[in-house]
Parts: C-alpha cells; sequence; structure tokens
C-alpha cells in the first residue's frame, strides 16, 4: 500500500491511551532497533548520528489527530487547498519550471498541471515549512507501535537515506508524520520513486526542483497513472438521469445524456471508464472520474484530496473552476462514523476492501444499494440521514 493509505491509517486508528512511554521505554525500543538496523546494512555510526539523544515527541501524538481529509465539507477543504494566491503561485512556478515539466511529461507521461498541482498542495511549491526531526517522529511513531511494523521500518528507510549521504543529519527535518521533502515522501517512498533528474549524482527532493517534479511524476507512473488520461471532470446531470448508474465509459455517459459542465462533450472514448462521483450528494457539483482520479489517490488516499489536486491542475491550464455551487449543509462523516459504515456495510454482506475510514467507489455503490432499500436518491453520498437510516450514529 502506497505512503497516504498507510500514513493515514497509522497516525488515526491509535486510541488516545497510545500516548509516549517514559523515556526509559524510548530508550529500550531504540536498543532494540539496532540488530534490525545492522541487518539492513546500517552501520554504528550512522545509527548514533541518527538517534543519539533522542526522546519521545509529544507533539507527533497531538498531530496526528488533526486530519482535515476527514469530516470537512468539501467545498471548505478545496477553498483552502485551491486558493487564489495557490494558484497563481503555481502559473509563475509552471512558466519558469516550463523547460523541465516538458522533459519530465517526455519521460513519465504525467501532465505538468498536476505535476505543479501535487507540488503546491505538499510544499507550498518548496515554501512550506518543515520543522519536525523526521528521525525524533517515526522514532515516536513507531516506539508507540502505531500500526506496527509502518513507522519502524520508515524508521529503518531513513537510516539507509541518512547513510546514503542523500541529505546531512542537521537537515533531516520533514512533517509531524516522517514525510520529507518538497513532495512529502515517506522515507521508504524515497527509496522507491526519488530521481535524480538533473543527473548530479543525487535525488534531492529538498532543494532540487527537476528532482522534486521528476520524483512526483515517477511516483504516479509507477503507481498506475496513463498518459493523456484526464483525472476527470465536472458533468451536467440530465433531469431524468437513472441514479442508478454509476459506471460506465464516455461514450455510455454521452448516451445516457452527460455532458461537460460547460456543456461541451465528452470525449470520444469507447475503452476509458468513468465513475460518476458525487462528493456531496446529488444536490452538489457532479464528476465524472476516471483511473488516474484513482492514482491521485494513491498519492494521498482522500476523495477530497484527489479532487483537490486535479481541480487546481486544471485552473493551472486556464480550464473554468468548478461551476456547480457545494451545499451549505455539506455533512462529511469522520473517521468514526466511515469506520463504522464500512463495518455496518460488511455485517450486511458487502466486500470491503479496508477498516480504516477510506472510501473506495466500490463502497459507494454499495451505499447506493442501501439508498434505493430506503427510498432515497441513490448517488452514492453516505449523508447524516443515510447513517442513521442504516443504523450509524453520528455525532
Amino acid at each position: 500500500m502506497v505512503r497516504r493509505a498507510l500514513l493515514v491509517l497509522a497516525l488515526l486508528f491509535a486510541s488516545p491511551s497510545a500516548e509516549c512511554e517514559p523515556d526509559n521505554s524510548f530508550n529500550a525500543f531504540l536498543t532494540t532497533l539496532w540488530p534490525d538496523a545492522e541487518k539492513a546494512g546500517i552501520t554504528r555510526a550512522t545509527f548514533d548520528l541518527a538517534l543519539s539523544g533522542l526522546t519521545p515527541d509529544a507533539g507527533v501524538i497531538a498531530a496526528r489527530r488533526r486530519q482535515p481529509e476527514y469530516g470537512k465539507p468539501f467545498g471548505a477543504y478545496l477553498a483552502s487547498l485551491v486558493s487564489p494566491s495557490r494558484v497563481a503561485t503555481g502559473a509563475r512556478k509552471a512558466a519558469q519550471w516550463a523547460a523541465t515539466l516538458r522533459s519530465v511529461e517526455d519521460k513519465y507521461g504525467v501532465d505538468p498541471g498536476i505535476l505543479v498541482s501535487i507540488w503546491g498542495i505538499e510544499s507550498s511549491y518548496g515554501s512550506g515549512e518543515q520543522r519536525w526531526d523526521v528521525f525524533r517522529s517515526l522514532a515516536t511513531l513507531a516506539q508507540a507501535r502505531f500500526h506496527h511494523p509502518l513507522f519502524r521500518d520508515e524508521l529503518l528507510s531513513a537510516l539507509k537515506i541518512l547513510q546514503d549521504g542523500h541529505i546531512p543529519r542537521r537537515e533531516f527535518v520533514g512533517s509531524w508524520a516522517g514525510a520529507m521533502g518538497q513532495p512529502q515522501f515517506l522515507p521508504s517512498s524515497f527509496l522507491r520513486y526519488a530521481v535524480d533528474f538533473d543527473g548530479d549524482g543525487k535525488a534531492d527532493i529538498w532543494r532540487n526542483v527537476p528532482d522534486v517534479l521528476a520524483s512526483i511524476a515517477n511516483y504516479l507512473q509507477q503507481t498506475g497513472w496513463q498518459k493523456a488520461l484526464p483525472w476527470g471532470f465536472e458533468v451536467r446531470v440530465p433531469v431524468d438521469f437513472d441514479y442508478r448508474f454509476s459506471r460506465g465509459t464516455f461514450s455510455d455517459w454521452a448516451q445516457r445524456g452527460f455532458a461537460r459542465a460547460d456543456g461541451s462533450p465528452l470525449p470520444k472514448n469507447d475503452t476509458a471508464p468513468a465513475i460518476l462521483f458525487f462528493p456531496s450528494g446529488a444536490s452538489g457539483p457532479a464528476f465524472l472520474v476516471t483511473d488516474n482520479f484513482v492514482v491521485l489517490k494513491r498519492f494521498n488516499n482522500s476523495d477530497a484530496y484527489a479532487l483537490a489536486a486535479g481541480t487546481l491542475s486544471d485552473l493551472l491550464r486556464g480550464l473554468p473552476a468548478i461551476r456547480a455551487h457545494w451545499p451549505a449543509d455539506d455533512f462529511q462523516p469522520s473517521r468514526d462514523e466511515r469506520i463504522a459504515l464500512q463495518h455496518r456495510l460488511a455485517d450486511l454482506g458487502y466486500k470491503i476492501a479496508e477498516f480504516e475510514g477510506h472510501f473506495d467507489f466500490d463502497l459507494r455503490d454499495a451505499v447506493r444499494v442501501e439508498q434505493r432499500r430506503f427510498g432515497m436518491i441513490p448517488d452514492g453520498y453516505p449523508s447524516r440521514a443515510f447513517l442513521s437510516r442504516i443504523g450509524v450514529r453520528t455525532l
């Protein structure tokens, strides 16, 4: 599983009682880590350079509870990530790095708008604050056994990065969860996807913009990105639409009377599948999303994140903003409510991929089936009313 799915799982699944243990337990954890590090080829000098004198960081435990992808209305979430200033800065960055972006697209087949969009969301185009000691954060999470052994393994990967000389110890900073550099890669993702695009001998995702953009592109390509396929787009839903349909090719959707939100026709494609997605229900904006939208969720397993990345990329290309208004009462389930729904649907016999609060489109199709049973519009949106009908308590 890629980094964001595991990251949200690990940081939010732990109970509030799993706080930092006293220093003696932390030191004992570091002692037990050494044999695994040694087996992985880490020298004692590297191990001590990275971890000597560290203490658990209570701020990491506090920060893990704040996850904006859960419970925040879609419109508000998009407004925060796709701000006018981020669009304006992104347009300047896209112009500044146009030649590099063309070269990256030629090699990896990823649209420049998507690369600049992710760059902007992850680190404000490299200007975002990176103040957390990655080793201390990862060690805190690993010692607390959050989704063991994920963060223990990430800590070992970080040690390898340090030993290989990619970045000095004093500069080994990132997010509170150990995500590093301008694309916010976890250490294992760095080892798997980071690219030395300018040929200077180092894959530098901290300072080197060509390496940053190529590393994002490599990540997307390696996780299934399809060249020339849009992530999706806003659509107009026909008045007489049968909401039981949620999937089809672009040609299928055209035959059902769908068009882009600006009235232009859908792409002429009889093979590419597209899923009808109502982030906030049938009363809000509607989208047809493709397999590339799913790839964006592999970068960060959140529908809201993927929609924000796609929307920002469109604005950077000069395409119009989302036209339909977001509902004033845009309820989005909390993580606990999402997990409860997953368990309830599993009890009803549906196959659920995981129980960490991430919604895939199979789950939304299961919601559609239950909505029809309740006489509700089957739009796949788990509204407060739907959760009440199916037996999930909401706050």
